[in-house]
């Protein structure tokens, strides 16, 4: 079923199935997701937020499994305990959204999972994602300025082209991960474990500088 160039106000969606729901160019004003099925669901082009409040929609518990946002403002958003797995963010404004206890995992055994979640050129700045995983995923071109990573596993992941604040390197498990073309002012080698990290060669010099070593080009 598909919606187009509606504007709800403080509707309340609690524990309505929404499932496979396509969304274009909505607003969503003060309204409640907690608890809906919303997996699979695609809103496109939609506003979460009013400007002049201090807080935007909430989707706290929502299943939200495989459910694609592409081009929307979420800001201020909630997604406290919601079912992230394989969701998609794509040129969203996530700025001040609180991810607290929300999953992006499947998990096999209470030890074995893995994750899926693909957000990509988002504003993700002064976002909660503390203790978060998301493992092997991608999120690339994002920006992460004062988001909370504290506790999280980022590793395996694509950061490439992201802009992160130099307080973020010691925030995070970012083995594995791919920092192409991102700037690495602030991230010290000698206390934060870069092992399998990708960087580009121009990179070097960022990396190094605070070991006191002055690289020259060939």
């Amino acid at each position: 079923m598909k919606t187009t160039d509606n504007t709800f106000i403080e509707a309340d969606f609690t524990d309505q199935d929404l499932e496979s729901m396509i969304f274009t160019r909505c607003a969503f004003y003060r309204c409640n997701f907690n608890h809906a099925q919303l997996s699979d669901a695609q809103f496109i082009d939609c506003q979460f937020f009013e400007s002049g409040n201090i807080s935007g929609c909430r989707f706290d518990y929502a299943d939200l499994k495989g459910a694609s946002f592409k081009n929307c403002d979420l800001n201020m958003s909630q997604f406290v305990g919601a079912e992230c797995f394989g969701i998609e963010f794509r040129g969203c404004n996530l700025k001040g959204v609180d991810f607290n206890r929300a999953s992006f995992a499947n998990y096999i055994t209470q030890k074995s999972f893995f994750c899926s979640a693909y957000i990509t050129q988002c504003n993700l700045s002064y976002a909660n994602l503390a203790d978060q995983l998301l493992e092997k995923c991608e999120l690339y071109e994002n920006r992460w300025t004062g988001c909370n990573l504290v506790g999280a596993s980022l590793q395996g992941s694509d950061l490439s082209r992201g802009e992160f604040s130099q307080e973020s390197w010691l925030q995070f498990n970012l083995q594995h991960c791919n920092l192409s073309h991102v700037d690495l002012t602030g991230l010290d080698p000698r206390r934060v474990n870069l092992h399998g990290v990708t960087i580009c060669s121009w990179q070097q010099e960022q990396l190094l500088a605070p070991l006191g070593l002055i690289i020259h080009g060939d």
